[in-house]
């Protein structure tokens, strides 16, 4: 089957244009950035034409190019033909955005063709067919990216940033090398899809569930090691949105990827669970307190990629594969047009008046939601579906009970409250639908998910206690802001409730004694 080999093409092609890029081998530099723009959309085109060979000819694993287990070789599934149409996309967007936006910048050539490298890894990385190519390629992400951070080198936080990086990075590659060598050692084999078929509950297996959830959870910026993804804005704005629409998803795809394995570990998803509700928690809220935009969409990409560990750790790899697609595409957008969206909304000298809900507003939006909710999933998706993604629903929902809250204010309008409710509607009538597509495209290549036992179900409960609590907290935020102990909480929020400043002390401190 040679059109297996067919998505080698795109990095291929970005690998070229990044070597002439940085080499500056071009006879008119100005050239170079139409020039990855352009290996940029052929990287795309290939990989939409890959997945539609997909849809034809099934999945498969190429033969692998190299001895004894280490070489090149493609895993063409559901999986990874999204994630080579989705990475391929924005990296085109990307690259075409920062064609305009770096124009004049001495080293314009350079950033383009790091720019076009760093893509050229994750897509070798989302269609690795082995763990040898899988490992090399996750290294190689992280390293290029290192180089876009360092864009502006003679800026002190943007090298406290990459050294950050630098540091979870390595503990990052470190654990996901462990984990392969356990992998080779109970499979005896470096083929992905061999491992996933024979994978066994082993000690070894098990061992490197544990271990690719570490190595996972680092690349996902999870606390507490979540800081460097908050200081990484000194960058340019096109490595922001490659950085949270694209490789921040690394971490995502590997559990995903590795899902029959992880499955194996249930302790291990139970940790997923735990570790991504509180980071989605604490993320989410933090984010709140902000007052720079960047910084703000940063705690955002943080709470988003806990929210996907969650979801990986409920055994819903569908949903989280959703979500990737989903939060990449929207914060891709959010990074190229926030400086729009500062000037649109600083273009508004008299917005209109804040309809401030009271307890019973908030209490009758969340019945409502619920209701809707109820009634849409007994006539069109409760039927066939697990108690997790049922549970998740009601999770994602309690976003719609803050907006009906609005709604319901009894100073709101008319017409806003029914628009808060036909957005109920549409939200959970496309949960649902949504649901059933990712199920479509990923059957065959994503386990189901199974049945809770008693450990699922007391963590499908804490999370429903604990993003009710924090719903209905932000719901009736304006009934006690006035507070005192308001105000002392906004601020150890806004620190980040001093996580962050307690790694950088740490690691002060660790440089000291290694420069000793």
């Amino acid at each position: 089957m040679a059109y297996l080999f067919l998505p080698l093409l795109g990095p291929l092609i970005l690998i070229a244009a990044a070597y002439l890029a940085t080499r500056n081998l071009g006879k008119y530099p100005g050239n170079i950035p139409a020039i990855t723009e352009a290996a940029a959309f052929a990287a795309f085109a290939v990989s939409a034409l890959a997945a539609a060979l997909v849809v034809v000819n099934g999945s498969g694993t190429s033969a692998l190019v190299g001895v004894f287990g280490v070489g090149l070789s493609v895993r063409l599934d559901a999986v990874s033909a999204i994630m080579l149409v989705l990475v391929s996309f924005i990296g085109w967007v990307v690259l075409r955005y920062s064609k305009t936006y770096m124009d004049g910048e001495d080293r314009q050539s350079a950033f383009t063709g790091w720019m076009s490298a760093t893509l050229a890894a994750v897509l070798l990385l989302v269609m690795s067919g082995n763990l040898a190519q899988l490992f090399l390629a996750w290294t190689l992400t992280s390293l290029s990216l290192n180089r876009l951070l360092l864009f502006y080198p003679e800026r002190a936080t943007a090298r406290r940033a990459a050294r950050k990086k630098a540091l979870v990075a390595r503990m990052s590659e470190g654990s996901l090398a462990a984990a392969i060598v356990l992998l080779i050692a109970s499979t005896g084999t470096t083929d992905i899809k061999t491992i996933l078929n024979t994978a066994e509950p082993t000690w070894l297996t098990m061992g490197a569930a544990l271990l690719i959830a570490i190595s996972a959870v680092l690349a996902s910026a999870q606390f507490p090691l979540h800081g460097w993804l908050t200081e990484v804005m000194e960058a340019p704005t096109p490595v922001s949105a490659l950085l949270h629409a694209g490789v921040i998803n690394a971490g995502g795809f590997l559990l995903i990827r590795f899902a029959d394995v992880m499955l194996l570990a249930p302790g291990v998803m139970a940790l997923l669970v735990m570790l991504g509700g509180f980071t989605a928690l604490f993320g989410g809220l933090v984010m709140l307190t902000q007052p720079a935009v960047k910084t703000s969409l940063a705690w955002s990409t943080i709470a988003q990629m806990g929210f996907m560990v969650m979801q990986c750790g409920l055994a819903l790899f569908p949903l989280a594969l959703l979500h990737i697609v989903a939060h990449s595409l929207y914060k891709a957008h959010a990074f190229l047009s926030a400086g729009e969206a500062v000037r649109n909304v600083a273009a508004i000298r008299r917005p209109g008046p804040i309809a401030v809900p009271s307890a019973r507003n908030v209490l009758q939006a969340f019945v409502t939601s619920i209701v809707i909710y109820g009634i849409v999933g007994t006539l069109v998706g409760f039927d066939g579906k697990s108690v997790q993604a049922i549970a998740l629903g009601v999770i994602l929902i309690f976003g719609v009970a803050y907006l009906l809250a609005q709604g319901f204010a009894d100073s709101a309008p008319r017409e806003l409250m029914q628009r808060t409710v036909i957005y109920a509607l549409v939200t959970s009538v496309s949960y649902f639908a949504l649901q059933v597509i990712a199920q479509h495209l990923t059957a065959g290549t994503l386990p189901a998910t199974p049945s809770p036992g008693p450990l699922e179900w007391a963590l499908i409960v804490l999370a429903l206690i604990s993003f009710g609590c924090v719903a209905v907290a932000q719901s009736t935020f304006p009934l006690w802001a006035s507070h005192p102990a308001a105000a002392g909480l906004r601020v150890h929020l806004t620190n980040g409730l001093y996580a962050n400043a307690i790694f950088d002390k740490l690691l002060d401190g660790w440089s000291k004694r290694s420069a000793a």
